[in-house]
């Protein structure tokens, strides 16, 4: 299918000639595939294990592309939530925990915005991966989006299908539940 490079620009475009014809969602697949990979990458760890979910994920966005409806928010935000569900149902299945690669640099973020003292500290910066491991897995992955993959609160506004306040609520009540978390041990 030859489409022109305006189009192939503009999503909602791509979605309205997806919807037509299933064979157009070829140009958004190629659009978007790697950011889905390596955001579904940076949750599982395992690039065959990425492959399958990425691909499931687009398998179902393909099936279902007509459903989908603009309610303001990009497309990929649409996506990206498919991969979401796809990421928490492996494992759901594999009774596994989600591993997230922690950069130092990502540890003294939180730790700086929750006001701890010692950012430098070993023992402080164990202690907050303790902490971060206790978290909901649903409260864990607004953590992962902001501090680990360096999302924006409008980034993850459009991900949640929220309000960038309501993004930016949601973020600081978890740091502050790891704020009093630290200060009772």
């Amino acid at each position: 299918m030859k489409v022109s490079p305006e189009i192939y620009k503009d999503d909602q475009k791509l979605v309205l000639l997806a919807q037509k014809d299933r064979n157009a969602f070829g140009l958004l697949y190629e659009k978007y595939f790697e950011r889905i990979y390596l955001f579904v990458y940076k949750r599982v760890q395992d690039e065959a294990k990425a492959g399958d979910i990425c691909q499931e994920a687009m398998l179902k966005a393909m099936f279902n592309i007509k459903k989908y409806e603009n309610r303001g928010a990009p497309f990929s935000a649409w996506l990206y939530r498919i991969a979401s569900n796809e990421v928490n149902l492996f494992f759901r299945k594999s009774k596994k925990m989600v591993s997230v690669e922690i950069q130092e640099k990502d540890l003294k973020d939180i730790m700086s915005e929750i006001s701890l003292q010692k950012i430098d500290d070993q023992d402080q910066q164990e202690r907050l991966i303790a902490a971060l491991n206790t978290l909901k897995p649903e409260h864990s992955e607004i953590i992962d989006l902001r501090f680990f993959m360096r999302y924006s609160f409008k980034q993850i506004a459009e991900f949640y299908n929220i309000t960038e306040a309501n993004a930016k609520m949601r973020v600081y009540r978890i740091l502050e539940r790891l704020k009093k978390g630290w200060k009772t041990k």
